[in-house]
């Protein structure tokens, strides 16, 4: 059974897709050369958000592989940004948590981001518009997470 979707719909997604993948490239652009990959940067997120968990686990959530993820997480380590230990449910399980320094870096990178993003709006957009955009964000957002 198709659905019918009509040209605005049509349009509205094909320009969001356009438009965020531009972002994102811009966004990553900021990046220096001691920078994190966008895998690493993800793990630190989603360790921030939802706390400890084992490399297995965080394969999953990620959507990698096993292997993938351990060369992460041992970048990770080696930068001091994560750590291993014990589970204290499962000793046989290791468990990766952000360090200090790692959530530290988490921050400041998601700072110079936004702050870059904002000077950027303010220096095109009026109050109305910036509102605008906030009001769009928000619609976004509950497509995002239905």
């Amino acid at each position: 059974m198709s659905e019918i979707i009509s040209a605005s719909a049509a349009q509205a997604a094909g320009d969001t897709w356009v438009v965020v993948s531009r972002l994102i490239r811009r966004l990553r652009e900021l990046a220096g050369p001691e920078d994190l990959s966008a895998g690493q940067a993800s793990v630190l997120t989603r360790l921030a958000k939802h706390g400890p968990a084992s490399a297995s686990e965080l394969a999953a959530a990620e959507r990698v592989r096993p292997q993938s993820m351990a060369t992460i997480v041992g970048v990770l380590e080696q930068a001091g940004l994560v750590e291993r230990h014990r589970d204290p449910q499962d000793g046989r399980r290791q468990l990766v948590s952000l360090t200090e320094l790692g959530r530290e870096r988490r921050l400041d990178d998601r700072r110079a981001r936004e702050v870059w993003l904002a000077r950027s709006l303010q220096e095109r957009y009026d109050e109305a518009e910036l509102r605008t955009i906030i009001e769009a964000m928000a619609l976004l957002d509950a497509v995002a997470q239905s």
